[in-house]
């Protein structure tokens, strides 16, 4: 293993920042695999997954093992580690701008078309190469000037010419559930699988322009330019993970998670062994369009009448919300068929929070798909 540190600009005199990478296996590989955790830095079992994953990365690399490249940044995030307000961790958003860590980054697909038009060939192979140099020269292009946009210049050049992509976060409470591409689903679907994914949740272009999505949704586009012409390969397959919820932190969560994904690094080769074949999907893929956002009508206490993970149906409730003055309940009730993957940790809720989501068959969204 050998660890990098890229300093990233300075939030203040006196003060500094970097970001610390490690690296498994031979830096000259044809493969190359990304994995980063904590970008939103209070998503904790991401983290422990990063940590644990880390380890078993030395013991494959010692044996012989890994046969691509593995990059591994296990806390991308140290400006929202370095966060609090009265005592409480502030990891989803930049205190002093409101922006969100997992949000805005760079889509470079006109800079990378354009300088890349005269360069493709016939052959798939060399057009990745092509695209993953005009990609880089891209982001040098823009020099960052705040420490925000030095983080995401410096994630994006350590992911940009991987192959796979995995960005591990967590949600509020929550089932284990995976983001991903529509184009890209084939290839994702055995990760799922591993991952015991209750919903995967599929768009090519949530409106949030996701980390992700800076990858897979960059290579997609180039497809629908050149791809008549010339084979564009899925040069990223790219994936959000969400390790369940906030409060699910244990080591067992973190070793079975971490198997998960040896499983499926295995699978696609990267990683020297057999793999278990992938077990049955819990359910199906659905488009992130269909997932139902519930959000409080009333201020109150929340009291679950549904458990995270179950699949519901239309009508049925999911929540009440108790006045505390009054002792009166007002209930929420799912509109759409599907699994309730996501509810929110805090009890107490003001009108318009959001307290749960529902995956749906049925895409009935448009604009921003994620919430902000």
């Amino acid at each position: 293993m050998q660890s990098q540190i890229h300093p990233l600009i300075a939030p203040a005199p006196g003060l500094a920042l970097q970001l610390a990478s490690h690296h498994f296996g031979d830096a000259g590989a044809a493969r190359k695999i990304y994995v980063q955790a904590g970008l939103h830095a209070d998503e904790i079992p991401a983290m422990l997954v990063a940590v644990t994953l880390k380890a078993r990365l030395r013991e494959l690399e010692a044996q012989g093992r890994l046969r691509a490249q593995v990059v591994l940044v296990s806390a991308a995030n140290p400006i929202g580690l370095g966060q609090a307000v009265l005592g409480g961790f502030i990891g989803r958003f930049e205190l002093s701008s409101g922006n969100n860590f997992n949000r805005g980054f760079p889509m470079l697909f006109k800079p990378v078309a354009a300088a890349v038009e005269d360069k493709l060939t016939q052959d798939g192979a060399h057009n990745l190469r092509v695209i993953r140099a005009a990609w880089r020269e891209a982001l040098l292009a823009q020099p960052p000037v705040n420490a925000f946009q030095s983080l995401q210049q410096a994630l994006m050049l350590l992911a940009h010419d991987a192959e796979v992509v995995l960005d591990l976060h967590c949600s509020r409470e929550a089932a284990m559930h995976v983001y991903t591409g529509d184009a890209i689903w084939p290839e994702v679907e055995p990760l799922a699988r591993y991952l015991g994914a209750t919903a995967s949740l599929l768009a090519l272009d949530s409106g949030a322009h996701s980390f992700d999505e800076a990858h897979s949704y960059t290579w997609w586009q180039l497809q629908q330019e050149f791809g008549a012409r010339f084979p564009i390969p899925h040069g990223s397959i790219a994936v959000t993970v969400e390790h369940r919820g906030q409060r699910d932190v244990t080591d067992a969560l973190a070793q079975q998670d971490t198997q998960a994904l040896f499983d499926y690094l295995t699978h696609i080769g990267a990683i020297a062994g057999e793999a278990p074949p992938p077990p049955p999907l819990p359910q199906p893929a659905t488009p992130l369009a269909g997932s139902e956002q519930l959000v409080a009508g009333a201020a109150g206490l929340l009291v679950y009448r549904a458990q995270v993970g179950e699949r519901v149906t239309a009508g049925q409730p999911l929540f009440d919300i108790v006045d505390p003055v009054e002792g009166t309940r007002a209930t929420t009730v799912s509109h759409t068929d599907g699994v309730f993957y996501m509810g929110r940790e805090v009890r107490y809720v003001k009108p318009g929070d959001q307290i749960g989501r529902v995956s749906g068959a049925r895409a009935f969204r448009t604009g921003k798909l994620l919430s902000p």
